[in-house]
Order: C-alpha cells, then sequence, then structure tokens
C-alpha cells in the first residue's frame, strides 16, 4: 500500500465536491423537518431531479438549465407529497416511502434515452489570483457554482431560522401548530412552501450528481443518499452548521475509501465501500444513546397531522 498516492489537499477539495449532493438535500430537509413536516422521499426527490437536471442539460447544452429544471422537477414531486399529507392527511411516513419508490420508477422511465449520454461540463469559477493560492486555493477557491451555493444555503438557512420573523413562524409551526393556528398563522401554507424548498434542495443535489459528481445518468443513481440526507438531518440535531458537519463527514469518508482503494490498501473493496455508511449508523447509535439529548433538537410537531378544525 502507497499512502504517499494520497495528495491531502486534492482529498480535502475532492470531499468538498463529494458532499455538495448530501448537503444540498439534508439542508432541504432541516426546512421541512423544522415545519413540523417528516418527508422520507427525498431519495425520489434526488433521483427525480438528477434526471430532470440531465435530460435539459442535454438537450439544451446548459448545465443552468439543467439544475433550474431539477429544482422544479423536486419541488413538483414534493408538492405531491404536501398535498396527500397536508391537504388530504395521509400518513407522512408511508406516503413519504410511496414518494420515494415513485421517484425511483419515473425516473428510471424518463431516463431510457440517456444512457451512455455525457452531459455538457459544468464549469468552475474563475476566482482570479484567489485561485492560485498555495493549498488555501485549490481546496476554497477552485469549485464549481454549486459547491458554493450549497455553503450559501447552509448560512442563510441558518441565519432565516435563527434571526427572521418568517424563521420564528416556520419554527413555531413546528414546535406546535395548534399555537400557531390560534395566531392566524396558515400552517398548512407554511409548510408547503418549506416541504417545496426541501423538495427544490434535494432536486438539485440529484442534479449535481448527474451533472457533475458521476457525471452521466445511471438507473438509481443516487445509491442511498437520500437516506443518508435524513440521517444527517438527526446527526445533526435540526441544526444547520450541524448539517453541514455531518455532510462533510460523510464526503470525507466516502473520499477517503476510494482513495485507499487506490493506494491498495489491503481491505477487501466491498467494506472500503460500505465504511461510510457504516461509520454514519455508528454515529446516530452512539447519538441516540442519551435520548433525551436527541430528542432536544427535534421539532416537537414533527410528523404529526394538522388539521384546521382541531
Amino acid at each position: 500500500m502507497d499512502l504517499s498516492a494520497i495528495n491531502p489537499v486534492i482529498l480535502v477539495a475532492s470531499l468538498m465536491v463529494a458532499s455538495t449532493p448530501i448537503l444540498l438535500a439534508a439542508i432541504g430537509e432541516l426546512v421541512v423537518e423544522k415545519s413540523g413536516v417528516l418527508n422520507l422521499g427525498v431519495e425520489g426527490m434526488m433521483i427525480t431531479g438528477a434526471i430532470c437536471g440531465f435530460a435539459i442539460a442535454v438537450e439544451t447544452g446548459s448545465p443552468t438549465l439543467g439544475f433550474i429544471a431539477a429544482a422544479l422537477g423536486g419541488a413538483l414531486l414534493s408538492l405531491i407529497f404536501g398535498v396527500l399529507t397536508q391537504v388530504l392527511l395521509s400518513n407522512q411516513v408511508a406516503t413519504g416511502l410511496a414518494l420515494t419508490l415513485f421517484g425511483l420508477g419515473i425516473s428510471a422511465l424518463l431516463g431510457q434515452g440517456y444512457i451512455g449520454i455525457k452531459p455538457p461540463a459544468t464549469p468552475r469559477i474563475d476566482l482570479g489570483p484567489l485561485s492560485d493560492l498555495p493549498v488555501v486555493g485549490r481546496i476554497l477557491f477552485s469549485h464549481d457554482l454549486m459547491v458554493y451555493v450549497s455553503l450559501a444555503l447552509v448560512a442563510g438557512v441558518w441565519a432565516f431560522l435563527r434571526y427572521t420573523r418568517g424563521g420564528l413562524i416556520l419554527r413555531a409551526v413546528g414546535e406546535s401548530h395548534d399555537a400557531a393556528h390560534a395566531l392566524g398563522y396558515k400552517v398548512i401554507l407554511i409548510r408547503l412552501a418549506a416541504i417545496a424548498f426541501g423538495g427544490a434542495c434535494a432536486g438539485l443535489g440529484g442534479a449535481y450528481l448527474s451533472l457533475v459528481r458521476v457525471p452521466q445518468w445511471t438507473e438509481g443513481m443516487t445509491a442511498g443518499a437520500g437516506w443518508i440526507a435524513l440521517a444527517i438531518v438527526v446527526f445533526a440535531g435540526w441544526r444547520a452548521w450541524g448539517v453541514l458537519l455531518g455532510a462533510y463527514l460523510f464526503g470525507g469518508v466516502t473520499v477517503l475509501q476510494l482513495n485507499l482503494q487506490a493506494a491498495g490498501m489491503a481491505i477487501p473493496v466491498e467494506v472500503l465501500s460500505m465504511s461510510p455508511y457504516l461509520i454514519t449508523i455508528l454515529v446516530l447509535v452512539i447519538m441516540s444513546a442519551d435520548r433525551r439529548r436527541a430528542a432536544m433538537g427535534a421539532p416537537a410537531s414533527l410528523g404529526r397531522v394538522f388539521h384546521a378544525s382541531s
């Protein structure tokens, strides 16, 4: 095994790229759960965004239009979930699982004509002299736009939830939808807006996989990324910066195991490939050992059905 072949600068830069799809999906799901809604359909929204973004980018030659289409596709799919759970009062867990299965199925159907096609390249942002800085330039200033969009979303969601009236209302709805309704807030509309935002973010995460991370269309290419995003929200204690830490931890382990494979580490490839998921499960188990601490950040009305007449 030759560990000298692993460049730590490239490793950290690759970590940011690998983490971006999950970070986008997780920060969107954080907003959804803060509103008191549990949407288990993140995987379905991600894979739908992946094919929508890929197809539009290929047909138009524009990755930007591809990402816009992915956000719209994810948001549209999430609103189906929103109408079913918030208007028709279906079970959130069952509907979210159905959404994932539906997304996997419809993406496979839409993607049949795009297998083996290469999408247009997503350019990196030219930050001039900053990109030429030793070490820091390669790590922080040599990425495509979506990496910076994901970081901006984390900062924006944190500021929105902490400092704005809208964020306070969203958190109030998530903590007690009955009290928020009594104060005159439109609980269903607020939750639908949060659900649409979460779907758009998940769609962007899926498109990042198919347009940048891979880049190609492969059926089922999200490979559990949506479930990891859900786990990261819990790992983060429903805090925005915790989501960033969790996503980068998972992305770091993923990139590291790929580098260890390339270095010829004497461990079966299958064990290395499953290590990011095992570590995620291990972290969640450790955190869940203290039930009171695990429940502290969870919105009190998470997953509960709201009816205006109640």
